[in-house]
């Protein structure tokens, strides 16, 4: 009981970068847009941010940095696959090995160099609630902005004119474009908030969640981000509990990697992918709509001259 607010502190804090990434691109991908450069605007975001943090000595600054990098990534992503109408699948795995080589370059003066810690925030009242008090309610400002994204993200989506617009550029690109809606203009700007939230996770995990910069320190991330949009097939809500799983199958990982659980450490870092493979499969046999991916997803449109 002593450890358990170490724990759950230590689950938020790896769950964080998977769900505001995650985020990013459930949103992508409700507008019919498919990205698989996540992972490499999450490494730049962790390169540029560790880099402006150490330039101007400001956590806040690389945090902010990070996130425009990775938009400025997604903005490239964004010119071929919607402004020439590249292949999606593609032009994102490009943008991956084009970001890790790029991360690389950018990040290479700073290698060894230590951050100091970000000072954590403190709900008055909340923070002193045994247990759990400590652990949610004493973090990080960015697991809190994490929080508040959830909220907007579900909101938007959902609850307004433009989430609506949004979807049904989704779901049928070629009527949306018939009744006046601007298709590319909207996937712009969806794949730009994909691009900024995950330059942002990036940032988080080198100025929080480390507090160090090493090459391909974003370890396929950016893929369970991913796998956790197919896993949420639609839905916000699954998205957390679908993060905060993988979050605590991480940590997990790390303990079995210490000795301290009798399970391999390579047996819980495969655990997550075979539970979205079981999840879709379920998903499949109990006759529901498939992964709840938009109806045009991956679709390159080219509207009519």
């Amino acid at each position: 009981m002593e450890m358990l607010p170490l724990v759950l502190a230590s689950i938020t804090v790896a769950a964080t970068p998977l769900l505001i990434a995650a985020l990013g691109e459930h949103v992508v991908e409700r507008a019919g847009v498919l990205n698989l450069g996540v992972e490499g605007m999450m490494i730049v975001g962790a390169a540029c941010g560790f880099a402006a943090a150490v330039l101007t000595d400001s956590s806040a600054f690389g945090l902010l940095a990070g996130a425009l990098a990775g938009m400025l990534l997604a903005l490239v992503f964004a010119i071929l696959a919607i402004g020439i109408a590249t292949n999606q699948v593609a032009t994102g795995l490009a943008l991956t090995i084009l970001g890790l080589g790029l991360a690389g370059l950018i990040g290479a003066p700073f290698v060894g160099q230590p951050r100091p810690p970000i000072a954590p925030l403190a709900l008055p009242g909340l923070s002193q609630i045994p247990i759990i008090g400590p652990a949610l309610f004493r973090a990080d400002p960015v697991f809190f902005l994490s929080l508040v994204l959830i909220a907007a993200v579900a909101f938007v989506l959902n609850r307004t004119r433009a989430g609506l617009l949004l979807r049904a550029v989704g779901e049928n690109h070629a009527s949306a474009h018939a009744l006046g809606v601007p298709v590319r203009r909207i996937r712009l700007y969806a794949v730009l908030f994909g691009g900024l939230m995950a330059g942002l996770a990036g940032a988080y995990l080198s100025l929080i969640y480390t507090r160090f910069w090493s090459p391909g320190m974003t370890a396929g991330r950016g893929w369970i981000a991913l796998a956790l949009v197919v896993f949420a097939a639609g839905h916000v809500w699954r998205l957390v509990l679908g993060a905060y799983l993988f979050g605590g199958l991480t940590v997990a990982q790390l303990h079995a990697q210490a000795g301290a659980i009798g399970l391999p450490s390579q047996l819980l870092s495969a655990l997550p992918y075979i539970m979205t493979i079981l999840a879709l499969l379920f998903l499949a046999v109990s006759g529901r709509r498939g992964s709840g991916a938009a109806g045009s997803l991956g679709q390159p449109f080219v509207p009519e001259r």
